[in-house]
């Protein structure tokens, strides 16, 4: 059973109401995308909010955290109003979509760790479905709503199974996204790519493309984990 709290360096995550817990999807997503120029920043779907106050750690950006369950929001407000930066970061308690319609502020930064189970079998959970498939959030919707909300230099940054690589990035590029940043994420020496960490802007560009590995073995973290997460976990490792 996971914990009811998740202590990183510098904050604290309540999760004891949230359906989904804190995961290392979230906490790459959070330490690896591009943050350099960021002014106004968007989390789409922010659960405990564990991503938008990592952002609000490595940047001096607004942040501006989207969610649509209730229950997840009582967590993630509790968690910004805890934290050393609760005066940059705020929350919308409702539907991305509805979210459009009611701001029309633009921002340098698009973040999600999206509901990606598709095509599997859902929870029996409504609150783990809603958060884990495309029940109220398609890609389309977010890449649309993404393209709406950006500056025309912003940039949407996502983490997805890698099997949804290919249907995402056509999805995007139908709606002039250009593939700009690429990591493939292998989460133990010897095993398959897993997720797939991507960043797309307005302009097209030549993809910077790399990999990381989670583990060497049951029990080492890789020198490239540590280093992408050394400001967030507690610990050596």
């Amino acid at each position: 059973m996971s914990n009811s709290w998740f202590q990183f360096k510098k904050f604290l995550i309540t999760q004891e109401n949230s359906a989904l817990k804190v995961g290392t999807d979230g906490v790459l997503l959070g330490a690896w995308c591009g943050v350099s120029g960021a002014k106004h920043i968007l989390d789409v779907g922010t659960g405990t909010g564990v991503v938008a106050l990592m952002l609000a750690q490595r940047s001096d950006a607004e942040v501006m955290a989207v969610e649509i369950n209730d229950d997840a929001c009582m967590d993630a407000r509790h968690n910004f109003q805890n934290s050393p930066w609760g005066e940059r970061l705020s929350l919308y308690s409702g539907d991305f979509n509805k979210f459009q319609e009611a701001h029309t502020f633009s921002f340098d930064l698009v973040v999600c760790n999206p509901p990606f189970f598709k095509k599997s079998m859902k929870s029996v959970d409504p609150a783990s479905s809603t958060a884990r498939h495309d029940v109220s959030l398609t890609f389309e919707q977010l890449i649309e709503g993404a393209k709406k909300s950006l500056t025309i230099k912003g940039r949407l940054a996502v983490i997805l199974p890698i099997e949804a690589l290919a249907d995402f990035r056509e999805t995007a590029r139908l709606s002039g996204f250009y593939l700009s940043r690429k990591t493939t994420v292998i989460p133990k020496v010897g095993k398959a790519p897993k997720r797939v960490l991507l960043e797309f802007s307005n302009s097209a560009t030549y993809p910077e493309s790399d990999e990381i590995i989670i583990l060497l073995d049951a029990h080492t973290f890789s020198e490239k984990f540590i280093e992408l997460t050394k400001e967030f976990y507690l610990g050596s490792y």
